[in-house]
């Protein structure tokens, strides 16, 4: 891995094993590997991090992840159970962390490609948010400039931050950066990705069922693989109406950034 010669930059894999809807899916198997070891090997691949961390909460239900992460001989934190920005930025301050990409424990075919590239860009212009568009659902993933994430956190009241991409976009003084994806078979964000229910388990399955690789599938692989097998898509469609009536239910005035 490259050093950042703006400081340290990480990669953070934000995960709890606290699911109502699909329990204990950090360790649920996907042709014979689990969710968490299938995530953990796709990041190892970044070419631009200095650092993959796990970051969990203080929760026992927790601690099968770290030790997981620590097998792996990566480095594992656990923080705030439920604000994740605070469990965020204590995880940055104990590994000298400037600049961190956040990625969802959902999100198994997270884009390693659009990580790097939100790493590069900071490199050559930091900015207090780094986001992708077009992607499809759980293929993105979120940076965070560490100073202003303690800005955040030092004027936030809400200690439940599920849900904290507004944090950062509804403020006037920070930079943010979009990063748009303009290739039509990436750029497909009706495509949902992410682990939720037991049906996106099932997507999940199937696609890897048409994957012949080794290695974990880029996303331009799983895109060609849903390209030619369109009856995968049908499999967890249903999911996100779901989903986001979970969402709006939940939180409903602040905008989706990520969720784990």
């Amino acid at each position: 891995m490259k050093r950042a010669t703006t400081g340290r930059i990480a990669v953070f894999l934000s995960i709890r094993d606290k699911a109502t809807r699909l329990p204990g899916k950090a360790t649920l198997e996907v042709r014979g590997k689990p969710v968490i070891e299938r995530l953990l090997t796709r990041l190892r691949a970044s070419q631009e991090a200095d650092l993959i961390a796990l970051t969990t909460s203080v929760h026992p239900n927790d601690v099968h992840l770290m030790r997981r992460a620590r097998q792996a001989g990566l480095k594992a934190f656990a923080g705030s159970e439920d604000d994740k920005l605070r469990r965020y930025l204590d995880a940055a301050r104990e590994f000298d962390v400037d600049f961190a990409v956040i990625v969802d424990g959902d999100d198994l075919f997270c884009s390693l490609e659009h990580i790097d590239e939100s790493i590069r860009r900071f490199r050559e212009e930091p900015a207090d948010y780094i986001t992708q568009e077009g992607l499809p659902l759980g293929a993105a993933s979120f940076g965070i400039r560490i100073s202003s994430l303690e800005q955040v956190v030092a004027t936030k009241s809400e200690t439940d931050t599920e849900v904290w991409g507004e944090y950062f976009t509804s403020r006037s003084d920070f930079r943010i950066v979009t990063i748009e994806e303009t290739d039509p078979l990436l750029r497909q964000p009706g495509v949902r990705m992410t682990l939720d229910y037991p049906e996106d388990l099932a997507f999940f399955r199937a696609v890897y069922d048409e994957y012949e690789g080794e290695s974990e599938p880029t996303l331009r692989e799983v895109m060609t693989i849903l390209r030619d097998h369109p009856g995968i898509l049908e499999i967890n469609r249903e999911a996100q109406f779901k989903y986001e009536e979970n969402l709006r239910l939940r939180k409903p005035n602040r905008l989706r950034g990520t969720r784990a």
